[in-house]
């Protein structure tokens, strides 16, 4: 079984936001695959959908706290689904990297992203993947990085996003 997490923040308001990019990428990869409505799982702090890959059960979940209290879902999913470090994946932008681009690491750390923070702090350890997807713009650089990853995508970067998401699902289902 394999646990997918998209990370984001829940609600209208965050919608189409830097850093809701994780609940995009899941939104997508739910179009594109075989799976199950979207179904909020209160006691889990998550919604949750189910489908299979390759012969593998996989599972989407993106977490219906806030970015920056990730863990406290994380670590509610692991445990329900007895999910091992190596089955578990976080789907997360990263605004060290330039707009579009992909990196996947394993075991490694927040990079300063708050939500991975919360992740690492809550389930005590960094054994599982990141797939991080770059949202890096020169406007980074003239406001506060809290105020950056909450703007909404420009219209170019709107137009570049249908390819970045392609390629970071082809770059998940290459590793799985």
């Amino acid at each position: 079984m394999i646990l997918i997490i998209g990370l984001g923040n829940p609600g209208l308001k965050f919608k189409n936001t830097r850093h809701n990019l994780g609940f995009e990428i899941l939104d997508q990869l739910k179009k594109e695959g075989n799976f199950s409505v979207w179904e909020e799982k209160k006691r889990l702090k998550a919604k949750i959908c189910n489908g299979e890959y390759k012969d593998k059960k996989i599972i989407l979940a993106k977490p219906q706290t806030f970015m920056n209290n990730s863990g406290e879902a994380v670590k509610l999913l692991t445990a329900f689904y007895k999910i091992s470090p190596d089955e578990l994946w976080i789907v997360h932008d990263d605004i060290d990297l330039d707009f579009g681009k992909i990196r996947i690491k394993n075991n490694s750390s927040s990079g300063g992203h708050k939500g991975t923070e919360s992740i690492i702090s809550s389930l005590g350890n960094k054994d599982f993947r990141q797939l991080k997807i770059g949202v890096l713009n020169k406007e980074k650089s003239k406001i506060d990085v809290k105020k950056f990853v909450l703007q909404k995508f420009t219209k170019q970067e709107i137009e570049q996003l249908k390819d970045i998401k392609q390629a970071t699902i082809s770059s998940l289902f290459s590793v799985l």
